[in-house]
Protein backbone atom coordinates (compact mmCIF):
# COMPACT_ATOMS: atom_id res chain seq x y z
CA UNK A 1 0.00 0.00 0.00
CA UNK A 2 1.29 3.27 -0.75
CA UNK A 3 0.08 6.57 1.24
CA UNK A 4 0.82 10.10 0.20
CA UNK A 5 0.37 12.44 2.71
CA UNK A 6 0.54 16.59 1.59
CA UNK A 7 1.79 18.99 4.66
CA UNK A 8 2.55 22.27 5.01
CA UNK A 9 4.56 24.44 6.58
CA UNK A 10 2.66 27.27 7.98
CA UNK A 11 3.25 30.51 10.05
CA UNK A 12 3.50 29.73 14.08
CA UNK A 13 0.97 32.79 14.76
CA UNK A 14 2.38 32.79 18.76
CA UNK A 15 5.53 34.70 16.93
CA UNK A 16 3.16 37.10 15.20
CA UNK A 17 2.30 37.19 11.14
CA UNK A 18 4.36 39.73 8.53
CA UNK A 19 2.62 40.81 5.46
CA UNK A 20 4.71 41.28 1.76
CA UNK A 21 3.65 44.62 0.03
CA UNK A 22 1.11 42.46 -2.20
CA UNK A 23 -0.60 40.79 0.75
CA UNK A 24 0.19 37.95 0.33
CA UNK A 25 2.58 36.27 3.67
CA UNK A 26 6.30 36.71 4.10
CA UNK A 27 6.80 32.93 4.99
CA UNK A 28 10.60 33.45 5.23
CA UNK A 29 10.30 35.88 7.73
CA UNK A 30 7.98 34.30 10.24
CA UNK A 31 8.47 31.28 12.73
CA UNK A 32 6.64 28.39 11.41
CA UNK A 33 4.99 25.06 12.51
CA UNK A 34 3.60 21.86 10.85
CA UNK A 35 -0.02 22.69 9.46
CA UNK A 36 -1.61 20.70 12.92
CA UNK A 37 -5.00 18.96 10.37
CA UNK A 38 -1.71 18.11 8.12
CA UNK A 39 -0.01 16.72 11.46
CA UNK A 40 -2.71 14.49 12.26
CA UNK A 41 -3.16 13.36 8.53
CA UNK A 42 0.12 12.39 8.85
CA UNK A 43 -0.15 10.26 11.97
CA UNK A 44 -2.87 8.52 10.62
CA UNK A 45 -0.51 7.40 7.89
CA UNK A 46 1.88 6.12 9.74
CA UNK A 47 -0.73 3.89 12.33
CA UNK A 48 -2.08 2.68 9.02
CA UNK A 49 1.61 1.63 8.24
CA UNK A 50 2.25 0.27 11.59
CA UNK A 51 -0.81 -2.04 11.58
CA UNK A 52 -0.95 -3.26 7.78
CA UNK A 53 2.09 -2.12 5.93
CA UNK A 54 2.37 1.05 4.02
CA UNK A 55 5.46 3.21 2.25
CA UNK A 56 4.52 6.58 3.71
CA UNK A 57 5.05 9.88 1.03
CA UNK A 58 4.80 13.46 2.36
CA UNK A 59 5.01 16.16 -0.24
CA UNK A 60 4.81 20.07 0.60
CA UNK A 61 4.72 22.85 -1.44
CA UNK A 62 6.98 26.03 -0.68
CA UNK A 63 10.18 27.64 0.13
CA UNK A 64 13.11 25.57 0.00
CA UNK A 65 13.17 26.39 3.92
CA UNK A 66 9.82 23.71 4.05
CA UNK A 67 12.52 21.00 3.81
CA UNK A 68 12.58 21.27 7.93
CA UNK A 69 8.76 19.73 7.79
CA UNK A 70 9.73 17.21 5.88
CA UNK A 71 12.97 16.53 7.94
CA UNK A 72 9.91 16.26 11.38
CA UNK A 73 7.68 14.19 9.10
CA UNK A 74 10.63 11.78 7.98
CA UNK A 75 12.14 11.44 11.77
CA UNK A 76 8.23 10.49 12.85
CA UNK A 77 8.49 7.66 10.18
CA UNK A 78 7.71 8.83 6.94
CA UNK A 79 9.56 7.26 4.31
CA UNK A 80 10.22 9.69 1.48
CA UNK A 81 10.04 13.31 1.16
CA UNK A 82 9.44 15.36 -2.30
CA UNK A 83 9.69 19.32 -2.08
CA UNK A 84 7.46 21.05 -4.87
CA UNK A 85 9.37 24.38 -5.22
CA UNK A 86 10.34 27.04 -7.66
CA UNK A 87 9.68 31.14 -8.04
CA UNK A 88 7.31 30.75 -10.22
CA UNK A 89 4.86 28.91 -7.84
CA UNK A 90 4.87 31.41 -5.47
CA UNK A 91 2.14 33.37 -4.23
CA UNK A 92 -0.46 30.65 -5.56
CA UNK A 93 -4.05 30.79 -3.83
CA UNK A 94 -6.43 27.16 -3.35
CA UNK A 95 -6.90 26.92 -7.05
CA UNK A 96 -3.25 27.42 -7.89
CA UNK A 97 -2.02 24.91 -5.10
CA UNK A 98 -4.04 22.12 -5.86
CA UNK A 99 -2.80 22.45 -9.54
CA UNK A 100 0.57 22.65 -8.50
CA UNK A 101 0.07 19.36 -6.00
CA UNK A 102 -2.00 17.53 -8.19
CA UNK A 103 0.73 17.83 -10.83
CA UNK A 104 3.37 16.42 -9.01
CA UNK A 105 1.19 13.80 -7.30
CA UNK A 106 0.67 12.49 -11.13
CA UNK A 107 4.10 11.82 -10.91
CA UNK A 108 3.57 9.22 -7.89
CA UNK A 109 1.94 5.91 -7.28
CA UNK A 110 -0.69 5.66 -4.12
CA UNK A 111 -3.33 3.97 -3.15
CA UNK A 112 -4.48 6.60 -0.28
CA UNK A 113 -3.24 10.33 -0.21
CA UNK A 114 -4.40 11.69 3.04
CA UNK A 115 -4.22 16.34 3.29
CA UNK A 116 -5.65 17.76 6.65
CA UNK A 117 -8.86 19.61 6.35
CA UNK A 118 -7.44 23.02 6.31
CA UNK A 119 -4.55 25.59 6.83
CA UNK A 120 -4.24 27.54 9.59
CA UNK A 121 -3.00 29.73 7.44
CA UNK A 122 -5.60 30.43 5.12
CA UNK A 123 -9.13 27.85 6.84
CA UNK A 124 -10.22 27.30 2.97
CA UNK A 125 -10.63 23.49 3.41
CA UNK A 126 -9.95 23.63 -0.57
CA UNK A 127 -6.84 22.46 -1.89
CA UNK A 128 -7.80 18.82 -0.51
CA UNK A 129 -11.13 18.04 -2.55
CA UNK A 130 -9.31 20.17 -5.34
CA UNK A 131 -6.42 17.66 -5.97
CA UNK A 132 -9.23 14.70 -5.66
CA UNK A 133 -11.08 16.66 -8.53
CA UNK A 134 -7.64 17.00 -10.70
CA UNK A 135 -6.73 13.39 -10.16
CA UNK A 136 -10.53 12.26 -10.79
CA UNK A 137 -10.69 10.46 -7.32
CA UNK A 138 -13.35 10.38 -4.48
CA UNK A 139 -12.75 12.48 -0.90
CA UNK A 140 -14.19 12.06 1.94
CA UNK A 141 -13.70 14.90 3.91
CA UNK A 142 -13.42 15.73 7.77
CA UNK A 143 -12.28 12.32 8.84
CA UNK A 144 -12.37 11.43 12.53
CA UNK A 145 -11.25 7.92 12.17
CA UNK A 146 -9.75 5.64 9.27
CA UNK A 147 -9.86 2.02 8.80
CA UNK A 148 -8.90 0.03 5.84
CA UNK A 149 -10.82 -2.80 5.08
CA UNK A 150 -9.58 -4.80 1.45
CA UNK A 151 -9.01 -2.49 -1.13
CA UNK A 152 -11.28 0.42 0.61
CA UNK A 153 -11.41 2.70 3.24
CA UNK A 154 -13.90 3.42 6.14
CA UNK A 155 -13.89 6.72 7.59
CA UNK A 156 -15.96 8.44 10.03
CA UNK A 157 -16.68 11.62 8.83
CA UNK A 158 -17.34 14.50 11.30
CA UNK A 159 -21.14 16.05 10.40
CA UNK A 160 -22.05 18.63 13.49
CA UNK A 161 -22.86 16.95 16.51
CA UNK A 162 -22.64 13.59 14.51
CA UNK A 163 -20.64 11.79 11.64
CA UNK A 164 -20.94 9.56 9.20
CA UNK A 165 -19.65 6.50 8.27
CA UNK A 166 -18.51 6.10 4.39
CA UNK A 167 -16.86 3.39 2.46
CA UNK A 168 -14.41 4.31 -0.65
CA UNK A 169 -12.73 2.16 -2.85
CA UNK A 170 -9.18 2.67 -3.27
CA UNK A 171 -7.90 5.23 -4.74
CA UNK A 172 -9.32 7.87 -2.95
CA UNK A 173 -8.14 11.22 -1.00
CA UNK A 174 -8.93 11.89 2.87
CA UNK A 175 -8.78 15.48 4.53
CA UNK A 176 -8.13 14.59 8.42
CA UNK A 177 -9.14 16.71 11.40
CA UNK A 178 -6.56 17.40 13.88
CA UNK A 179 -9.07 15.70 16.62
CA UNK A 180 -8.54 12.80 14.25
CA UNK A 181 -5.64 11.88 17.02
CA UNK A 182 -2.67 12.54 18.62
CA UNK A 183 0.63 12.96 16.78
CA UNK A 184 3.52 10.88 18.29
CA UNK A 185 6.67 12.47 18.76
CA UNK A 186 10.21 12.60 16.46
CA UNK A 187 12.76 9.91 18.44
CA UNK A 188 15.87 11.02 18.70
CA UNK A 189 17.42 8.18 16.18
CA UNK A 190 14.25 9.44 13.56
CA UNK A 191 15.72 12.95 13.88
CA UNK A 192 18.99 11.73 13.07
CA UNK A 193 17.90 8.97 10.36
CA UNK A 194 15.99 11.93 8.68
CA UNK A 195 19.07 14.17 8.35
CA UNK A 196 20.58 11.62 6.51
CA UNK A 197 18.14 10.94 4.07
CA UNK A 198 17.66 12.98 0.94
CA UNK A 199 14.23 15.01 0.15
CA UNK A 200 13.31 14.74 -3.43
CA UNK A 201 12.76 18.56 -4.81
CA UNK A 202 10.36 19.03 -8.13
CA UNK A 203 10.51 22.01 -9.83
CA UNK A 204 8.00 23.82 -12.55
CA UNK A 205 9.36 21.52 -15.39
CA UNK A 206 8.61 17.85 -12.85
CA UNK A 207 4.50 18.83 -12.69
CA UNK A 208 2.52 16.90 -15.20
CA UNK A 209 -0.87 17.61 -16.72
CA UNK A 210 -0.22 21.53 -15.30
CA UNK A 211 -1.15 24.81 -17.40
CA UNK A 212 0.97 28.03 -16.55
CA UNK A 213 -1.80 29.55 -16.52
CA UNK A 214 -3.49 27.69 -13.32
CA UNK A 215 -0.30 27.97 -11.09
CA UNK A 216 1.28 30.88 -9.02
CA UNK A 217 0.25 34.44 -8.22
CA UNK A 218 -0.63 34.55 -12.26
CA UNK A 219 -2.61 31.62 -11.86
CA UNK A 220 -4.72 32.40 -8.97
CA UNK A 221 -8.08 33.54 -9.65
CA UNK A 222 -8.20 35.06 -5.78
CA UNK A 223 -6.16 38.17 -5.22
CA UNK A 224 -6.23 39.45 -1.77
CA UNK A 225 -7.96 43.09 -1.49
CA UNK A 226 -6.44 43.84 1.77
CA UNK A 227 -4.45 41.86 4.55
CA UNK A 228 -3.89 42.21 8.22
CA UNK A 229 -2.56 40.79 11.56
CA UNK A 230 -5.30 40.58 14.33
CA UNK A 231 -7.47 43.27 14.96
CA UNK A 232 -6.88 44.78 18.63
CA UNK A 233 -9.85 45.31 20.70
CA UNK A 234 -10.27 48.17 22.58
CA UNK A 235 -10.66 47.89 26.63
CA UNK A 236 -14.55 47.64 26.20
CA UNK A 237 -16.97 48.67 29.05
CA UNK A 238 -15.81 48.48 32.69
CA UNK A 239 -18.76 48.59 35.29
CA UNK A 240 -18.25 47.94 39.45
CA UNK A 241 -21.40 46.32 40.50
CA UNK A 242 -22.50 43.87 43.42
CA UNK A 243 -23.11 40.05 42.35
CA UNK A 244 -26.99 40.65 42.31
CA UNK A 245 -26.34 44.07 39.62
CA UNK A 246 -23.85 42.07 37.59
CA UNK A 247 -26.34 39.59 36.94
CA UNK A 248 -29.13 41.76 35.63
CA UNK A 249 -26.26 43.96 34.22
CA UNK A 250 -25.17 40.85 32.17
CA UNK A 251 -28.44 39.31 31.38
CA UNK A 252 -29.67 43.02 30.05
CA UNK A 253 -26.98 42.87 27.75
CA UNK A 254 -27.68 39.68 26.34
CA UNK A 255 -31.40 40.55 26.04
CA UNK A 256 -29.89 44.15 24.17
CA UNK A 257 -28.30 42.01 21.24
CA UNK A 258 -30.94 39.06 21.05
CA UNK A 259 -28.69 36.37 22.15
CA UNK A 260 -31.16 35.29 24.90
Amino acid sequence: MKIVVCIKQVPDTKGGVVFNPDGTLNRGAMLTIMNPDDKAGLEAALRIKDKYGAEVTVVTMGLPKADEVLREALAMGADNAILITDRVLGGADTWATSQTIAGALRKLEYDIIITGRQAIDGDTAQVGPQISEHLGIPVISYAQKIEVEGDSVVVERQFDDRYHVLKAKMPVLITALSELNEPRYMTPGGIFDAYDKEVTVFSRADLVGVDDSNIGLKGSPTQIAKASDKVRKGAGEQVNLSASESVDYILGKLKETHII
